[in-house]
């Protein structure tokens, strides 16, 4: 593999972890999650520093360990769903390696997050009809950064195998891989 980093970027329930793993096998290079990774170097979880930092002391980390993950060589980064929207931090990845929009439709990510919705602390408590809304919300306020990316792959609802591999061979003619 001849570049230096590509990163998944999209809204929460995209599937950038699941893609990113399954990439990274097939082209043999290394997938970092940016929270797990944050959270192995803080020797925290996530949820823990908004609680202690707050929203902007977590995206001030953030930023510093994107930084920090985004210059290994030949590796997978999935960033989390706000990354892109922050600082400069389009802009930075895009001069890091291949950035690639994992865009999903309002009812894909509801059917990706409505599997895991007690996970997820902006989640909790949500009934059906608040979290389409709230997705269709959040969604619309990130587009534009989102859109950023050098690649934009449209991806279905991977709710079995067979959707995973055809999600992630789009990534990879995305990119000429």
């Amino acid at each position: 593999m001849n570049r230096k980093s590509i990163i998944l970027i999209g809204y929460m329930g995209a599937g950038k972890t699941t893609v990113g793993k399954e990439l990274a096998n097939r082209l043999g290079v290394t997938f970092y999650d940016l929270d797990w990774y944050i959270e192995t170097r803080m020797h925290k979880r996530v949820p823990e520093i908004f609680a202690e930092s707050g929203e902007e002391g977590f995206r001030d980390i953030e930023k510093r360990m994107l930084h920090e993950v985004a210059e290994f060589e030949n590796v997978i980064v999935a960033c989390g769903g706000g990354t892109p929207c922050f600082f400069d931090n389009m802009d930075y990845m895009n001069g890091c390696g291949e950035v690639i929009y994992l865009r999903a439709t309002p009812d894909v990510l509801f059917r990706h997050l409505k599997m895991g919705k007690g996970v997820r602390p902006l989640l909790m408590g949500k009934n059906d009809e608040e979290l389409l809304a709230f997705i269709k919300e959040q969604l619309a306020k990130r587009e534009e950064f989102y859109l950023k990316a050098r690649h934009v792959v449209d991806i279905p609802c991977m709710e079995n195998e067979d959707k995973i591999n055809e999600t992630v061979a789009l990534v990879m003619r995305s990119i000429g891989a």
